[in-house]
């Protein structure tokens, strides 16, 4: 059973969300709350596998929470989920740790799934967010594509692999476009990780964005 925390200053958004993930027969809504204090609190007193969390908040917004929540309980896995679609909060929770960006306009199987990908350790990133990403990076002077020398110890299949992850991509629709199964994707990615020293597709992501693998 996937434990997962809600954290939202509004109470409506909290519910639709209750709602929504009450209806996953592997999920279960183990507390909330409504600032970023109350959702480091939350991981201090209930044991959380995911937390979806809001950015703007009063007391302490979703970056902050992030960065302290990840520092404190790094198992925890955070997903951001707000109907802001704003640069600059989407690289300060990345760069916190958090494991997913999502709009609040997602599609309720979406957010389900994204809970699912996050809590087997991979990470959700809308396309359309992805793609914000993608833009920053291209248009920082100092982005030297291939700078990293570990780029050279990875073969074409990986690069390929890469580049779909830092796109934004799933392992399922990666699988499909490369023609190959989503366990051989799931293998590489993990073998991938391993050789670049990374923690998470997170960070997969960004290490291809810097280094213009996307």
């Amino acid at each position: 059973m996937i434990r997962v925390g809600i954290v939202d200053d509004q109470e409506i958004m909290r519910q639709g969300m209750k709602v929504i993930l009450s209806v996953q027969d592997d999920m279960e809504v183990v507390g909330e709350g409504s600032h970023g204090m109350e959702g480091y609190r939350l991981c201090e007193t209930h044991v959380v596998d995911v937390l979806l969390m809001d950015v703007r908040m009063p007391v302490m917004d979703g970056v902050e929470a992030t960065r302290r929540i990840m520092r404190d309980f790094p198992d925890v896995r955070i997903i951001i989920l707000t109907t802001f679609d704003e640069d600059e909060y989407i690289f300060q929770a990345l760069k916190y740790g958090a494991s997913g960006y999502l709009l609040k306009d997602a599609a309720p199987e979406e957010i389900a799934e994204a809970i699912r990908d996050v809590y087997r350790g991979g990470a959700r990133i809308q396309p359309r967010v992805a793609a914000k990403v993608v833009e920053r990076f291209r248009h920082m002077e100092d982005r030297k594509p291939d700078s990293d020398p570990r780029i050279k110890t990875l073969t074409g299949r990986e690069r390929d692999i890469i580049q779909l992850v830092g796109e934004g991509k799933s392992n399922r629709e990666i699988a499909k476009q490369l023609f190959i199964s989503e366990g051989t994707v799931k293998n590489h990615v993990t073998n991938i990780l391993v050789k670049l020293d990374l923690r998470d597709r997170t960070q997969l992501a960004i290490f291809a964005i810097k280094n213009g693998l996307v």
